[in-house]
């Protein structure tokens, strides 16, 4: 149990810090810290909880990176269902805090994108289904191989979580105006099923291209990069 509470708060941090950022800092104007802000918020979300709470859980904090794992011959798969079941319950909870503080803002009228993926009409920059599903599946196998390396018993200890925040900050700076970022399943259904509308049709995409590209990464890391 507290490996499986220390991934719920982990996912709670992700999406609050992360998400939160993007609904109340990213647009403020003139001190609006925009995508760049956004991508390092993300990536400081992951970097501090790997150092919180990573010696308990592993630090996954994402659906994705658990099945990653498991692919990687790292992660038992008779624990891939309670790690996943808690990282979207902690990703629910967030969105559910974050949708208090924004209800409560003076001139709220609804929440409108609430930080939500999309590709198509709700992608930040009009983005095809394709496009996001490609960037989706390349970008989460890369970040499975960052954190497969980087946590590889051969690499130096104590700086995988630097990486990690680091790669996931990168992502975010690449991928943002595609579809809003997702590469993990869990941030992607919280904040979907409060913005409501369309964004629930297109979870699909959000589920299937992450997963299936830290699954490939996963196979790829045990067998070229893992040791013999």
């Amino acid at each position: 149990m507290k490996k499986l509470f220390a991934e719920c708060f982990g996912t709670f941090w992700l999406v609050f810090g992360g998400c939160g950022s993007a609904i109340f800092a990213a647009g403020y104007p003139e001190l609006g810290i925009g995508f760049a802000g956004v991508a390092l918020a993300f990536g400081l979300t992951v970097l501090t909880m790997a150092y919180a709470v990573g010696h308990i859980s592993g630090g996954h904090f994402n659906p994705a990176v658990s099945f990653g794992l498991w692919a990687g011959g790292k992660f038992p798969a008779k624990d891939l269902v309670g790690y996943i079941v808690a990282q979207v319950v902690g990703a629910f909870i967030a969105a559910g805090v974050l949708y208090l503080i924004v209800s409560g803002k003076s001139d709220f009228v609804d929440i409108g994108g609430f930080a939500a993926n999309g590709y198509g009409a709700l992608s930040p920059d009009g983005y095809s289904m394709t496009s996001a599903l490609i960037a989706e599946f390349v970008l989460t196998a890369f970040f499975l191989l960052i954190i497969l390396g980087s946590t590889n018993e051969r690499a130096p200890k104590g700086f995988a979580p630097i990486a990690i925040g680091l790669g996931l900050t990168l992502i975010h700076l690449i991928s943002i105006p595609i579809t809003n970022t997702s590469v993990n399943p869990a941030r992607s259904t919280s904040q979907a099923l409060f913005a409501g509308g369309e964004f629930v049709p297109q979870l699909w995409l959000f589920w299937l291209a992450p997963i299936a590209g830290a699954i490939v990464a996963g196979f790829i890391h045990k067998a070229l990069f893992d040791k013999a």
